[in-house]
């Protein structure tokens, strides 16, 4: 296991995991130990951090999947969760709300489609020649909720900060407020009734989740609580595979997730950089470029992202080489342009697994603020999300609320194939900071050659919102060095240099590299609590 504050990455032969908590990571390993393939371990370990990591993730959020098959084929399947039948603006309007609330039920709107998303990744992995069954797969879960694991010193912080406004939120307390209080790091944690839940389901399927009897309690707390899902809304849910996002660049393909999430503005970054002049990792041409290349590409993405069947835009024509070279052009290569715009906030986690098979796998899972809208489902341990609370309640916005209609997403796997034999699954959590962590990890590592681990521990900046944090403006860690802070500043950047040296505010970056030639690698990020294992 990689330890907090190592920058080493992880080498292994046969299979390695990267996730942002040590048990995950532990929970993937097991499984690649006894046989099983990635994709199985990387199930194993979503469902050990649902329990572990529960103010980034849940069983009640959605997920997202990149798989890279061993035969090359790229495949992008997506489990996010789309508006209940009862959630609709009149409703809202009708309840003297202007906005839609962030905690509560009302901001419990959307169906939680991640336990979809892993039963559609374990069809994908049988058809790869997976053997591991479902109750072997959720069995380290189901243990660390109901034997309990020790609170991590970001869950007792976050739960302090955030327990005013989610204390008096149905569910919430009696699981995350033992005794009316926010638990010390290291206090131990359990959720028997969400143990009771993943055992039920390792039994009964997945799909019990959403249509068995798990979707029936769930929909009766769901309903009694006053949130706008119903059951028939659990019961039309199903995981789909869609049409990845690429981007060609001169070191290879980069995939990512399409609308509704921000996969697209991860792209658009990555090839207007490829455009400009990099002198080397952390050169003013590098953090310069890479900020201005996120703000153009933000433009592009606050006008086009949102629920997939409203798209109008031409997705491959934006992140073609005319387009992308044309976009550049409005790059100035010393002068920032004026900033900031609003931005959206999210917790989440990302995770990776790659087995020696050429199966890589970049994952990611969400219920969008820190503990999501708060709502535990009693009957179930369910935290419910609430990344409905995106959605706009003007009817004549680019996301306005309907049932039906899946939220902008700020969640977004990225996936890399390299011309020179490997394939790199990557990613983080942090809001607006998503698609700037995966620049700056495959810049550094890719095109400026720095070592996995230290590519992911480096100094890292965030323009924009993010988690636990309203400020928009250009933010860095302050361990880079004061000439170049002085220089962005002489550009015209709005920034301000944070006090930490590692800032929970810049995200928890992960990555999983598979040299077809031969070798495994894994690195986390020294600012989670997590780190990579292998075999």
């Amino acid at each position: 296991m990689l330890p907090a504050g190592d920058h080493e990455s992880v080498h292994a032969r046969r299979g390695i995991v990267a996730a942002p908590h040590a048990l995950a990571a532990e929970a993937g390993q097991q499984v690649l130990a006894e046989g099983g393939n990635a994709i199985e371990a990387a199930v194993a370990a979503a469902a050990t951090i649902a329990v572990v990591y529960p103010h980034m993730n849940h069983v009640g959020g959605d997920g997202f999947w990149l798989v890279r098959e061993p035969s090359g084929r790229v495949r992008y399947l997506e489990a996010c969760g789309y508006a209940g039948r009862e959630a609709t603006i009149a409703h809202y309007h009708d309840l003297g709300h202007d906005s839609i609330p962030t905690r509560g039920p009302l901001a419990a709107l959307t169906v939680p489609g991640a336990v979809g998303g892993w039963a559609l990744a374990l069809q994908a992995a049988r058809a790869l020649g997976g053997r591991m069954d479902l109750p072997r797969l959720l069995e380290t879960a189901i243990r660390h909720a109901r034997e309990g694991s020790a609170v991590t010193g970001s869950q007792a912080r976050l739960t302090a900060e955030k327990a005013g406004e989610l204390k008096d939120v149905p569910g919430f307390a009696p699981v995350f407020l033992p005794g009316g209080t926010a638990p010390a790091e290291g206090t131990l944690l359990r959720q028997p009734r969400l143990a009771d839940t993943l055992e039920h389901l390792s039994r009964a399927g997945l799909d019990d989740f959403y249509r068995g009897d798990v979707s029936r309690e769930m929909a009766s707390d769901l309903e009694h609580m006053g949130s706008p899902v119903r059951r028939e809304d659990l019961s039309a849910f199903t995981a789909r595979e869609r049409t990845p996002l690429k981007v060609s660049l001169p070191q290879g393909e980069v995939f990512n997730a399409p609308p509704p999430t921000q996969g697209l503005a991860s792209l658009l970054i990555l090839g207007l950089f490829a455009r400009l002049k990099g002198e080397g990792a952390e050169s003013f041409s590098h953090i310069h470029g890479l900020v201005e290349a996120t703000k153009q590409a933000f433009l592009v993405r606050d006008r086009v992202v949102c629920d997939p069947e409203r798209v109008t835009a031409d997705l491959d024509r934006l992140l073609s080489a005319e387009d992308l070279d044309a976009r550049a052009g409005r790059i100035h290569p010393g002068r920032a342009l004026p900033w900031p715009r609003p931005g959206e906030a999210g917790d989440t986690i990302w995770l990776g697994a790659a087995d020696a098979s050429g199966m890589v796998v970049s994952y990611i899972q969400s219920i969008f603020f820190e503990f999501g809208s708060g709502c535990v489902l009693p009957s179930t341990g369910v935290l419910m999300q609430n990344r409905g609370a995106s959605f706009s309640l003007d009817p004549k916005a680019l996301n306005a609320l309907a049932p039906g209609r899946r939220p902008f997403h700020t969640l977004n796997p990225a996936l890399a194939v390299l011309k020179d034999g490997r394939v790199m699954g990557y990613g983080t959590m942090g809001g607006e900071g998503q698609p700037q962590t995966q620049a700056a990890v495959f810049t550094r590592h890719v095109l400026f050659g720095v070592p996995l681990g230290e590519a992911i521990a480096r100094p890292r900046w965030l323009l924009g919102r993010t988690w636990g944090a309203p400020e928009t403006r250009l933010r860095l860690e302050s361990r880079f060095d004061e000439g170049l802070v002085e220089r962005l500043k002489a550009a015209g950047h709005d920034l301000v240099v944070l006090p930490e040296a590692y800032s929970d505010v810049m995200g928890h970056a992960g990555a999983v590299v598979l040299d077809l030639r031969g070798g495994l690698e894994g690195a986390h990020d020294p600012r989670a609590d997590g780190g990579a294992a292998g075999v």
